[in-house]
């Protein structure tokens, strides 16, 4: 029992990760990325469909996105989508491909993407310590029917505390990694 509490938990530090690591991957540095598209859904059909399955995308410059539909009659539509998703690029269209230029930051926007990208991992922490502490809840619980002893509720919630200190520092990694990319010019 004691073992699928910390599977539990683990699984979910796992994700909380995976998902400030998903996070950081949207926020705009001096490089394109395609990534910066990922919530930029379009019309069509009448379906929601993000660009990336009905155009190809493409970085043929540092700080340039290139969209090419399948279908030259969608140009019209993904640029709206574009101005629509308020990403902060203006597509530029030449008939057969969409461009984004992604203009250099400033040094005072790299601060603020900084100070952004430090709350998203603040408060990936604050998850992880909220999954900690319903982890040890769980324990405790387990302890108070007589299914654990006092000694090994100790171990595991040593245990815990162990795999939250290891989820902290991959969180605090990312970071380094991210405020790194961010701040190079």
């Amino acid at each position: 029992m004691p073992k699928t509490v910390l599977s539990d938990m683990k699984t979910h530090m796992e994700k909380t990760v995976a998902v400030l690591k998903a996070e950081f991957q949207k926020v705009r540095t001096g490089r394109a990325s395609t990534a910066i598209l990922d919530s930029v859904k379009m019309d069509y059909y009448g379906n929601p469909t993000p660009i990336s399955q009905i155009a190809t995308l493409a970085i043929p410059e540092p700080r340039m996105i290139t969209i090419t539909p399948w279908e030259a009659k969608q140009i019209s539509v993904i640029e709206k989508a574009i101005f629509n998703a308020n990403i902060g690029l203006t597509p530029s269209n030449d008939g057969k491909s969409i461009r984004l230029s992604l203009p250099p930051l400033t040094e005072e926007r790299r601060r603020e993407i900084v100070k952004d990208l430090k709350k998203m991992a603040e408060d990936n922490r604050v998850a992880l310590r909220n999954i900690r502490r319903d982890a040890i809840d769980r324990l405790k619980k387990l302890e108070k029917d007589k299914s654990i002893t006092e000694d090994e509720l100790k171990k595991y919630e040593k245990e815990v505390q162990d795999n939250t200190k290891s989820f902290e520092i991959k969180i605090d990694e990312a970071m380094t990694n991210k405020e790194k990319e961010v701040m190079e010019v």
